[in-house]
């Protein structure tokens, strides 16, 4: 089993080197915003579609077929 103080040196340096590596990364947020994005344009998509379904339905019910 490691002793506590080079459990912790080694968890600080990870901490370090993830830190390091964000830091270089400059589209770092950019995955996070396009699947927000991404997922605001399906939900409006998909309202939008339910939209026309709706009206299309209504006119078809609403057509006379004289029987």
């Amino acid at each position: 089993m490691f002793p506590l103080d080079t459990l912790d040196r080694l968890a600080r340096a990870h901490l370090t080197e993830v830190r390091r590596r964000a830091r270089s990364r400059p589209d770092a947020g950019y995955t996070t915003e396009t699947i927000v994005v991404t997922a605001l344009l399906a939900v409006l998509g998909l309202t939008v579609v339910g939209i026309i379904v709706a009206k299309v339905t209504a006119k078809a019910n609403g057509i006379d077929l004289g029987g």
